[in-house]
């Protein structure tokens, strides 16, 4: 009866809001953006605009590109030459697809050269590794959290630790996965993951791209300095979040009396725009890809405009090892972790950064 009880209740979902500008020298923007590695889906909303610029759509069109490699043994991820090539020489992402973070081994390659693998009882005990019981498993402790520093263990490939994990993954329990692999380069060499992973099925992808334009969108009113609202003057952070999550999943939000599918409707006070602009893309979209389009959408107030706001959305992936930074991520109902910005025509912004219940407090 309590497992019921449990299965019934609403999953626990944590909503954090702050406003900064970005001119402020202690605005956290880039840091947050930057450490926020793994994410599927990125979206911007621009009211009263009915084009983007060549500029921005050339930007949208370069997110990617990002790698699909099948059936990768663990062990290339932790090889002298592959530390060198990739981790060494610029920001290296590899997430496994396909694999339930709740259920099943799960590995994520961060790009500051740290490895974290999300093991499951049995997996754990048969790799002999050194880790600790996931944060999320409960009374029964059913996986295991083990992180490997690789840029420190190439200061020294001929210590017991590198061999012992060499042998781990080559010998005792050889572990393969199915990934996606990113790379950014800091240099002005291309990237040569098609050539190096030759010898496996590896397919190269760009991040698919929708756009479209909303007419007659009723918007919320809005005011940078009030987070919370004010009553018949403006909308709160809250509602605002709301209402982008039905704009994003094409909800009618007329609230029409024969409409069975969904009574929601736009917060009050609003306004009509005649156009809006809406960009999706979605793949494997590294975060360095997504501070460029925050720092042209802040840019986008240069010139005169006539919207109030932009917003710029991010989804993270449900079922990856981390949310932010090492914040070790769990699933149970939802997987969820996102963030959005509401940059406003003053420079304000208002962060608003949402996780499930299997998460840490958003950083």
């Amino acid at each position: 009866m309590a497992t019921l009880r449990r299965l019934r209740e609403a999953p626990r979902h944590l909503l954090v809001c702050e406003k900064s500008n970005f001119g402020n020298h202690k605005s956290r923007h880039r840091h947050l953006v930057q450490t926020h590695y793994y994410n599927y889906r990125v979206s911007f909303l621009i009211p009263e605009c009915g084009i983007l610029s060549e500029e921005l759509k050339n930007l949208v069109m370069q997110t990617g590109p990002y790698y699909f490699v099948k059936n990768l043994s663990l062990h290339e991820l932790i090889t002298p030459e592959f530390i060198s090539t990739f981790i060494k020489k610029g920001s290296c992402y590899a997430l496994t697809y396909n694999t339930n973070i709740d259920e099943d081994n799960t590995v994520a390659l961060l790009p500051n050269g740290k490895l974290i693998l999300s093991l499951d009882k049995d997996t754990y005990e048969e790799t002999g590794l050194q880790g600790h019981p996931s944060q999320f498993s409960g009374r029964k402790i059913m996986k295991f959290i083990v992180s490997i520093d690789l840029m420190e263990l190439s200061l020294n490939l001929d210590s017991k630790k590198y061999e012992r994990i060499s042998w781990s993954f080559k010998e005792k329990k050889p572990l393969k996965f199915d990934f996606l692999l990113a790379w950014h380069n800091t240099g002005s060499e291309e990237s040569t993951m098609m050539s190096y992973f030759s010898k496996y099925q590896i397919q190269e992808h760009q991040p698919k791209v929708a756009l479209s334009t909303v007419r007659d969108l009723q918007c919320p009113v809005l005011q940078s300095s009030e987070l919370e609202g004010t009553p018949e003057v403006s909308c709160q952070a809250l509602e605002l979040f709301d209402w982008l999550g039905a704009v994003f999943s094409n909800v009618s939000l007329n609230n029409e009396p024969n409409n069975f599918i969904s009574t929601y409707c736009c917060p009050q006070p609003s306004m009509v725009v005649a156009k809006a602009y809406l960009c999706t893309i979605t793949g494997f979209i590294l975060p360095e890809k997504i501070c460029l389009l925050l720092e042209h959408l802040c840019h986008y107030f240069d010139e005169l405009k006539l919207a109030p706001w932009v917003t710029l959305s991010v989804q993270g992936f449900a079922d990856s090892p981390v949310s932010w930074g090492k914040n070790e991520h769990g699933f149970w109902k939802g997987g969820e972790h996102l963030y959005n910005f509401v940059i406003f025509n003053n420079q304000d912004y208002w962060l608003q950064m949402a996780v499930g219940a299997n998460d840490h407090c958003p950083p």
